[in-house]
């Protein structure tokens, strides 16, 4: 079957060679493929030339009825929550035109999609910004700091931010650096399956979210995600010891050498602290110390069979972040015929660091922690300025750290402060335990 003349958007029933498959027709794309989503919400492209017949089982209705927008009433002897909405899965619905999802829900479409938050908090819910994570920059998390300051001088109890979570772990780890002295809780919630699929988590992790501002005296900055695939409890998560480890799980985010802050009964309520060591709500007076916007900060992995030129490339940075192999090491040593390259790398990180570039060896192992002195790469590579001996953050956090150091510190302060603990970035011990958490 050549050519398919069926609209897109319509629910039908595909008859191949093979098997017969149903789904919602997304627009052709390839000429030689169809895709359908199944109702488990992922794609399948069909060839073709395998194709037997395709039958229109339901229209598509181009007119859909927008839901009622009901006023968000105030109740009295309830926490005021806002709730500012950056887009993301969390936010969005399928989108016919592309075939994926976008942000498409407005605040008050949400909230009439989870009435129970309504008995928890007194919400107020707008957009700040309608985009997917990945598209977020420097400056984004410096809107979204400016805003979290609106609310708080407006009274706000608690405050959620809804975002993607390709990258939620890079704004946790911003605010945790940007908002000094904060004296109420921000929670960053997201959802790995949209807010119109059956499976989604969107629901779950923001009505948590809801009960652990509503009912602790937590003040800080964590994420709020699936604590397991069930939907039973939800974890809130260190801002900057967090990870999202999984592309589709709805407990993809995990924490990274520590534990959590707590736990959330998704049917009862009730929150359980793991980790009680939080700051608290008082009357703190919250500052703000900016990332600046026009930092070149570069992040790079290191493998095996590199060239000197993947160093060159982050030529006039303001800062690199080498995600180190095992303890702290990269490839800088020629130690036959076929690594001479490694002494190229090694003389091009050196040049960087004297033409001013700040780098810092994090674990591309994500768990334990750098031990830049137990071999000699490790050493040399120190000797020439690399920074991070004794770190165990994360690479994401690194590299946002060292971003938000160069925007508030000289030069000189900013290599002190990068493996000196700030923000909970840095464990002071790390047990084992923590491993796969």
């Amino acid at each position: 079957m050549k050519d398919i003349k069926i609209k897109s958007g319509n629910t039908v029933q595909v008859t191949t060679d093979a098997e017969t498959y149903t789904g919602i027709l997304m627009p052709q794309i390839h000429e030689k493929t169809i895709i359908i989503k199944l109702n488990s919400g992922y794609n399948l492209g069909i060839e073709k030339n395998s194709i037997k017949e395709v039958k229109v089982l339901e229209k598509h209705e181009k007119e859909q009825k927008q839901p009622k927008k009901d006023k968000i009433s105030q109740k009295e002897g309830l926490k005021t929550i806002s709730i500012l909405h950056m887009g993301g899965t969390i936010s969005s619905a399928v989108d016919y035109k592309t075939g994926g999802v976008i942000a498409k829900f407005s605040p008050e479409e949400m909230l009439n999609l989870l009435p129970e938050i309504k008995d928890i908090a007194n919400i107020k819910s707008r957009f700040v910004r309608q985009m997917m994570s990945d598209d977020m920059r420097f400056a984004h998390y410096n809107i979204i700091a400016k805003e979290i300051e609106k609310e708080i001088k407006q009274g706000t109890d608690g405050i959620i931010i809804t975002q993607g979570t390709d990258t939620m772990h890079y704004t946790s780890a911003a605010l945790a650096f940007i908002l000094e002295d904060l004296p109420i809780p921000v929670i960053l919630v997201g959802s790995q399956r949209s807010s119109d699929r059956g499976s989604s988590d969107a629901a779950m992790n923001l009505i948590c979210a809801c009960k652990f501002i509503a009912t602790t005296d937590f003040a800080d900055i964590a994420i709020c995600m699936h604590k397991n695939m069930e939907d039973k409890k939800c974890y809130i998560l260190p801002a900057t010891k967090t990870r999202k480890m999984h592309t589709s799980r709805r407990d993809a985010f995990r924490p990274i050498d520590t534990q959590p802050w707590a736990e959330v009964d998704y049917d009862t309520g009730q929150v359980y602290f793991i980790n009680k060591d939080h700051k608290k709500r008082d009357d703190r007076k919250l500052k703000l110390r900016l990332i600046k916007e026009n930092l070149k900060i570069g992040l790079l992995k290191v493998h095996t069979n590199m060239y000197s030129k993947e160093i060159e490339a982050y030529k006039g940075f303001n800062g690199l972040v080498i995600e180190g192999t095992g303890l702290g090491h990269a490839p800088i040593t020629k130690s036959d015929e076929y690594t001479k390259e490694n002494a190229k790398i090694f003389n091009t990180i050196k040049k960087l660091i004297k033409k001013g570039t700040i780098i810092v060896m994090a674990p591309q192992t994500l768990y334990g922690r750098l031990q830049m002195n137990v071999y000699s790469p490790g050493r040399k590579i120190q000797e020439i300025g690399v920074l991070g001996n004794g770190s165990d953050m994360t690479p994401e956090t690194t590299f946002i750290k060292l971003a938000w150091l160069l925007s508030n510190y000289k030069k000189e302060q900013v290599k002190e402060l990068i493996i000196k603990d700030l923000r909970g970035e840095i464990s002071t011990k790390v047990s084992g335990d923590e491993f796969l958490v």
